[in-house]
């Protein structure tokens, strides 16, 4: 570890809260359906895409109607994405004549994309066309990271209105969140990307020679309009096989700095806004505080992890930290930041191998993911993610005291309760059922491209991503096989769409409760005492139950790697 490497560390971390104030502000007023600079310009759109869809920003739904509205729209955009890739031979925009994706792997990136998880079992520049990029993928990057913000609104709504049946409109969430947050900040992101060297054509791929003579294609296409809100939704898909490792997605120092802003800003503003709307912002600041907490933990670990190099080197006097699947112009400390920020927010893109990181050092990004999608989390999915946690928390000190739990004057009760362990519990069975089943299955077994713990952690790495809708991976996992394909595809749904309806339960239960005035019993939840309560329950609740999983493979590789031996 260097002091280079922790001021670079620093300086991001010093950006993003620079950013949550004015942007948390600005997404507050937007959501409110407040005057912003940019109304003269998107209020008649937006108007005229209500009118279309048959509804105003005046109706509000019932949790049940906002469920069946966002359920309703993702399945259509799963059939529509299906078919794209499907029928992309014949469709325009297509300069390299890429063939139609086979059914398996249509069905798991149809999925994937919907559900913001981008994990792809595909090379894009030598699978997909421009026109499924763009119509396809780049679409659904927007709608799925709006999606997620518009629960997390529903989600708040439950705490900051005193008493109700309605939570909003889901239509107008995703509308506001479309044209008045992502796609402005896409607009000017893909403009500073093109200035920084990224492609955005729509021009064939470039044949070239070498200064030896040996013929090199070179793909580009609509990259940087896609890189933009693939970070900034925390997408995470690639347009490129190398993701954020390839030079056209990631050409530099700055642009490496800009990404990793982009895939922090909105999930950390989020927990501004949620402040804003419940009348008091230190409730935000103490949601941040125990997301900073475990980001920071995770941080320090991987950095340290890196920074020491492998066990088996320093045997033969080699010393130095772990370049090995390392781009040399991130190094060590931008690639282990990239790392964690990238697990943490549920984005998924990728500026190194993980699967070449120490074993300690890719425990973390596991851990990360296993945590539930809360340590700032994918756009609005790290709010209503850390939501059920404190409900959760505040539970467990309702106890303790002999007191009704509850949570900005609301009561949480037993249907609340239940709703949120459904919830939490989600991730552990879709992640665990499916890894137990691969380790045993011999198809799913012949994917694995090594033997001994950290096979094993390919297989878990690949479902908790799948479940925990990152979509990062360990190398050396071929996961185009059916059983791969059709398997991670199920995690994905079940990790989003099993998540986000209980949770709109508990914004229906919650509205329309009467808000209790706070008392001289009330616990606080806007200090340091509650943070630290968040922080333990997340880690017991959260982490605890992968523990067995995760002995059986980085603990282990670890150990055997400290012992001086290898597989």
């Amino acid at each position: 570890m260097t002091i280079n490497g922790w001021l670079q560390i620093l300086l991001y971390c010093g950006i993003v809260l620079a950013l949550v104030k004015p942007l948390g502000g600005y997404m507050t007023r937007v959501f409110g359906g407040e005057r912003t600079f940019l109304s003269p310009v998107l209020v008649p759109i937006e108007r005229g895409l209500y009118r279309v869809a048959g509804t105003s920003e005046s109706e509000e739904q019932h949790w049940t109607s906002y469920a069946f509205a966002m359920l309703t729209f993702n399945l259509l955009g799963v059939i529509v994405l299906y078919a794209l890739q499907r029928l992309q031979a014949g469709l325009p925009y297509n300069p390299a004549g890429m063939a139609a994706v086979p059914p398996e792997l249509s069905f798991n990136t149809a999925v994937s994309f919907v559900s913001n998880t981008n994990w792809q079992n595909y090379g894009g520049e030598s699978t997909i066309s421009y026109f499924t990029q763009m119509a396809g993928f780049t679409v659904q990057n927007f709608v799925s990271a709006a999606t997620g913000i518009a629960i997390a609104l529903a989600f708040t709504r439950a705490f900051s209105r005193a008493s109700g049946k309605a939570i909003g409109n889901f239509w107008v969430d995703m509308t506001r969140a479309t044209f008045y947050v992502l796609l402005p900040i896409s607009i000017v992101l893909t403009l500073v990307y093109v200035y920084l060297g990224v492609p955005q054509t729509l021009g064939p791929y470039v044949n070239a020679t070498t200064l030896e003579g040996a013929k090199q294609t070179i793909a580009v296409g609509p990259v940087a309009s896609q890189l933009a809100i693939k970070m900034l939704g925390t997408n995470g898909g690639g347009f490129f096989n190398a993701n954020s490792a390839h030079p056209f997605e990631n050409p530099d120092a700055i642009s490496n700095l800009i990404q990793m802003v982009s895939i922090f800003a909105i999930g950390a503003a989020l927990t501004n806004v949620f402040g804003r709307m419940v009348g008091n912002q230190r409730q935000g600041w103490a949601i941040l505080a125990t997301m900073g907490v475990l980001f920071l933990i995770g941080v320090v670990v991987t950095y340290w992890a890196e920074a020491a190099g492998n066990p088996l080197m320093h045997a033969f006097s080699l010393q130095g930290g772990n370049m090995e699947g390392k781009e040399v112009r991130f190094g060590v400390a931008l690639s282990s930041l990239f790392a964690v920020i990238t697990t943490a927010a549920s984005c998924g893109a990728v500026n190194a191998m993980h699967g070449s990181f120490t074993a300690l050092g890719g425990l973390v990004p596991l851990i990360n993911m296993q945590l539930g999608e809360i340590i700032v989390g994918g756009v609005g999915a790290g709010l209503y993610g850390i939501l059920l946690f404190i409900i959760v928390a505040v539970f467990v000190a309702g106890l303790m005291v002999g007191r009704t739990p509850e949570y900005l004057g609301k009561k949480i009760e037993a249907k609340e309760m239940k709703m949120a362990v459904l919830a939490i519990l989600c991730l552990p069975l879709a992640v665990l059922v499916f890894t137990a089943i691969a380790t045993v299955l011999p198809s799913a077994v012949a994917s694995v491209g090594t033997a001994g713990p950290h096979g094993f952690s390919e297989i878990l790495y690949a479902y908790t991503s799948a479940a925990a809708n990152n979509g990062s991976a360990f190398g050396g996992l071929t996961g185009n096989t059916p059983w791969y394909n059709v398997t991670l595809g199920i995690g994905m749904l079940a990790g989003r769409f099993l998540v986000i309806i209980p949770a709109l339960a508990i914004a229906g239960s919650l509205i329309a409760k009467k808000a209790v005035p706070a008392s001289a019993g009330t616990f606080p939840t806007d200090g340091p005492l509650f943070v630290g309560l968040l922080v333990g329950t997340i880690l017991i609740v959260g982490g605890l139950t992968f523990f067995p999983a995760l002995a059986l493979g980085p603990v282990v590789e670890h150990l055997v790697g400290l012992a001086g031996q290898t597989f």
